[in-house]
């Protein structure tokens, strides 16, 4: 009998400061404007080049698909759902505040509601 595939877990989103999380938010806007070769992208984001490739691989390990082609890097999805994937720095909630964010159906609470889960065992 042939054995099941594993599936393997997400792995954890890395956590960010909150000007790192700018910094990534506004480069997917430059990418979103177009093909760019990496020398324009560091010198807008005034970045050295071991920045560059770091941001670079975060983006990718959110999901985010950033091709080189042809000299230039290339967002190969739109905007807004890349956007969307950026990790966000974690807000120092408190047990109570998150209590409060977890009530709801969206995706969010429910995401919240896990982790309460985690902390709080009923």
């Amino acid at each position: 009998m042939a054995k099941k595939p594993r599936s393997r877990p997400n792995p954890a989103p890395k956590t960010v400061t909150a000007e790192r999380a700018a910094r990534l938010y506004r480069l997917v806007r430059l990418l979103g404007a177009g093909a760019q070769p990496r020398e324009r992208l560091m010198r807008r984001m005034r970045l050295d080049i071991r920045s560059f490739y770091r941001d670079l691989e975060l983006l990718r390990a959110a999901g985010i698909a950033v091709w080189l082609q042809e000299g230039n890097y290339v967002l190969e999805e739109e905007v807004g759902a890349a956007l969307a994937r950026l990790p966000f720095p974690d807000p120092r909630l408190t047990l109570g505040e998150a209590q409060e964010l977890a009530k709801g159906r969206g995706r969010a609470q429910q995401k919240i509601k896990k982790q309460l889960g985690k902390i709080i065992r009923k």
